[in-house]
């Protein structure tokens, strides 16, 4: 196991990269990918060493050559609901949008809502010509409304005929098929993103991975639209991170505690499964049957207790998952990747491109 410390030759704040500003970097909108490829995993893969900053390019069917047998590899199962409601308050007509973030207790959900001034406590909102109405509770944490919701029959149901993919706010382009904001190996719903670093994987794919002798283990973090909301605060320390739940059932943790235990590598699929594992580990980074809530912040200077390698996407500059990577990859090779991604017109974000951060050893 590896613990990964920051390798940044500044002083002081920058150093250790505590600053927002440490990580901004100007990312031409053109390369924010719109739409999903028609093939998965024909996107480009990034392969970087976090030892040494050397980067090599790759198409992502090709991660197959860098996971040897013995490796864990660790996915998020989470399934995305069709979060986003749109509809019209009873009394004016208005158009307004709920977007569900987390279920509280049976048909009350957390919610994100547009706009905002005009539901106020008791405001009702109809959708579908009244097949799902709901009631504005109350105001809470960030201006989130609790919200009360009336139907007839399945909600699940009911949502997935009236609700639409929450699609990040950069993607501007209608998805078609809303299957391609999700992973082939979704299973559990409750998540309002989609873990995007599993979107490049085929069932094919997967299928030659195990038969490789590589070890498959499933986890599920329920994805918070926290993750997209940028950090406002100056001092990366004073960012106050989203709370996301998780769970790790016992086949997992013994899948990930074997790879260590017989000297091989623990690999997440994306910034979702990585915080999961490195929640639900204990001080020594043994893995047990497990389920929380996690507002998990790893940033440069974090001791990764679990991860050895880590699949991801190029995320969103000044972002806690850009802090994430440079916490495994220090914050220079990390920009310096940013930079050659940049140069070679890499595709960025949710439907974009994929970077591979491996040690020197493989």
């Amino acid at each position: 196991m590896t613990n990964v410390t920051n390798t940044n030759n500044e002083n002081d704040d920058k150093m250790l990269g505590l600053r927002t500003s440490d990580y901004y970097f100007d990312l031409p909108e053109e390369l924010i990918a719109q739409d999903p490829l028609e093939d998965r995993s024909a996107s480009r893969l990034l392969v970087l060493d976090k030892d040494t900053g050397k980067t090599e390019h790759h198409v992502f069917k090709e991660i197959i050559n860098y996971l040897n047998p013995g490796d864990c590899l660790v996915l998020n199962n989470t399934k995305v609901i069709p979060a986003r409601l749109l509809g019209t308050k009873k009394d004016t007509g208005a158009a307004v949008e709920i977007l569900l973030l987390k279920r509280r207790e049976n048909d009350i959900w957390e919610t994100l809502v547009k706009p905002g001034k005009k539901l106020r406590p008791g405001a009702e909102v109809t959708f579908g010509d009244g097949r799902l109405t709901a009631t504005i509770l109350e105001i809470v944490e960030e201006g989130n409304r609790l919200v009360q919701f009336h139907y007839d029959g399945i909600f699940e149901e009911v949502l997935d005929a009236l609700g639409e993919m929450p699609l990040p706010p950069y993607i501007t382009h209608k998805l078609q098929d809303r299957n391609r904001y999700q992973t082939v190996y979704a299973k559990f719903e409750g998540s309002a993103a989609a873990p995007t670093a599993g979107l490049h994987f085929t069932q094919e794919l997967l299928q030659e991975i195990e038969a490789k002798g590589v070890d498959i283990a499933y986890v599920t973090l329920h994805v918070g639209l926290g993750t997209f909301r940028p950090v406002k605060v100056d001092n990366v320390l004073e960012h106050h991170m989203h709370t996301e739940w998780y769970q790790v059932t016992q086949e997992a943790a013994d899948k990930i505690n074997k790879a260590h235990e017989t000297g091989h590598r623990v690999i997440c699929v994306g910034t979702t499964s990585c915080r999961t594992i490195e929640s639900a580990a204990d001080e020594n980074g043994r893995m047990s049957e497990k389920s929380d809530n996690t507002s998990i912040f790893i940033y440069p200077g974090y001791k990764f207790k679990v991860l050895d390698c880590l699949i991801t996407n190029f995320h969103l500059p000044e972002s806690t998952l850009v802090m994430l990577v440079s916490a495994l990859a220090g914050r220079e090779h990390v920009l310096n990747a940013y930079a050659e991604a940049i140069k070679e017109k890499y595709r960025f974000f949710s439907f974009g491109d994929a970077m591979f951060i491996k040690g020197s050893d493989m």
